[in-house]
């Protein structure tokens, strides 16, 4: 078979864009469910009676437009490119309210609009052949992979990150040790920091601590006795030797001095500090291993071999790991961005839940009963979701994650949805991370990226690159199981 050949059979039975459509069709099939059925349940808290309201099923429509006499119809993408409108369908959730612990008739109602990604499942396109597809006035070779938003092409380009849920040590010219650890669960993820200092002091920063002794931690989470801990992160005394300075200037001595030495460094009040510590060791401290108490020795054991493995390193008995090793990195596609913006709206410190309570207990305390469509405000969530996409600007700070769709040529309208950027800031050198590593060899293209500050930080797939979406959290545990019972 011949090369071209080889590159057209590719393009009809793979595609050059079906990784971005298949997992923004992920997320339309269990991502947005997943994080309804995070909320489950919310308390309004009102003054008259006890309300809850129960989510459950999502269910997204297809594209549609409202018109000015109000009425509303099935939308093409074409249509909305020529009448600079946004490509976007109805979400509705089903809502159940329990008064007093009643269960009341469930309401379906309306929490906002979702772009839709073209040629997706849910795209007015899927399903046509060619000739339905001019019929409707629609390009039968156009790749889809892009949102269209008041009118303009947009497309989440690939963010490349570092692995979740696996620590990756470091080590300096100067001794300093660093571990990095992203833990995620369900899309929510929480940067961990373990740093070892040329003397052997070992601290941890996470969520809103900063340079926490490891030990006071490991008390926290119901290591009591230095020897618990001692036995905990090895039988060497080598390592025991290494790590005893860090048990001479512990301060705390029982998990109730500790989780008191935690609470300060929060800076909260006195009468909700145990509360805010509890709070922070459950939902915040590696999330991926779980949230709840009785998985706090389980994060013990974890990080205990994390400090083992730390003083292996500073000894030299082990080696660092190469951080710009593909193995160590994952590609967020389309459906994973959307994903986290989704559930920022909604569970966010002022995301549509909060304000959601907030409307219910003003409209009770003037004497009125609302309904749940009346509380939820469908607007402010379209809004949200539609300004993201259309400047960029992504939750975490990122910016620069929905661009413009090149359409100068097809090639480079192909080249612009397999591109991949880098969170790294082009304005400092980070010499190692624009360099070719021998693992993106047959994954990335070694030629095409920028002249100038973003040289080796914009990179593009390799010519017949597809992306693996990977296991979720159940599948692996499954895996893992049916090996180990090998």
């Amino acid at each position: 078979m011949g090369y071209t050949s080889l590159i057209h059979r590719f393009e009809k039975e793979k595609g050059w864009i079906n990784f971005q459509i298949e997992s923004f069709n992920n997320f339309i099939d269990f991502g947005i469910q997943n994080i309804i059925d995070e909320i489950d349940v919310i308390e309004m808290n009102p003054e008259l009676g006890d309300l809850k309201l129960k989510f459950g099923e999502v269910r997204i429509g297809r594209p549609i437009v409202k018109e000015a006499d109000g009425s509303t119809r099935q939308i093409f993408p074409n249509e909305a490119r020529i009448r600079n409108l946004t490509y976007s369908a109805p979400i509705h959730i089903e809502i159940t309210p329990i008064v007093n612990g009643i269960q009341e008739k469930s309401e379906r109602v309306h929490i906002g609009n979702l772009p839709i990604m073209v040629k997706s499942k849910l795209c007015s396109t899927y399903g046509m052949n060619p000739q339905e597809l001019v019929k409707n006035g629609e390009d039968p070779d156009d790749p889809g992979g892009y949102f269209i938003i008041n009118g303009t092409e947009r497309v989440l380009v690939l963010i490349e990150e570092i692995v979740s849920n696996k620590p990756i040590f470091e080590k300096d010219s100067d001794g300093n040790i660093s571990i990095r650890i992203n833990s995620e669960k369900s899309g929510f993820k929480q940067r961990h920091i373990i740093e070892r200092k040329p003397d052997g002091e070992i601290t941890i920063s996470f969520a809103n601590i900063r340079k926490l002794s490891i030990i006071t931690l490991l008390r926290a989470l119901g290591l009591e006795t230095d020897k618990q801990i001692c036995d905990c992160i090895s039988k060497d005394p080598m390592i025991l030797n290494d790590l005893y300075i860090n048990l001479y200037q512990e301060e705390a001595s029982n998990p109730e001095e500790a989780i008191e030495i935690i609470g300060k460094k929060l800076r909260v009040a006195e009468d909700y500090r145990k509360e805010r510590v509890n709070q922070i060791l459950d939902r915040y401290l590696l999330p991926h291993i779980g949230q709840n108490t009785e998985n706090r020795m389980e994060k013990a054991m974890v990080l205990s071999r994390i400090v083992e493995k730390a003083i292996k390193l500073s000894m030299g008995r082990i080696s660092e790991d190469d951080i710009d090793h593909y193995s160590n990195k994952r590609l967020l596609m389309s459906g994973e961005l959307i994903g986290q913006l989704f559930r920022s709206i909604l569970l966010g410190r002022w995301g549509l839940m909060a304000k959601m309570s907030y409307n219910y207990q003003k409209l009770v305390k003037r004497g009125k009963r609302p309904s749940i469509q009346g509380i939820i405000e469908a607007d402010a969530v379209t809004k949200q979701i539609l300004s993201s996409l259309a400047t960029g600007n992504w939750i975490g700070g990122r910016t620069g994650v929905s661009q413009r769709l090149d359409r100068s040529s097809f090639i480079k309208t192909i080249s612009h949805l397999r591109s991949i950027i880098s969170p790294l800031t082009s304005t400092q050198e980070h010499f190692r991370a624009r360099q070719i590593h021998p693992t993106e060899y047959g994954r990335l293209c070694p030629a095409e990226t920028p002249e100038g500050s973003s040289i080796g930080l914009r990179k593009h797939l390799a010519l017949m690159t597809e992306i693996t979406p990977g296991l979720d959290q159940k599948e692996n545990e499954k895996l893992l199981n049916t090996l180990e019972n090998k």
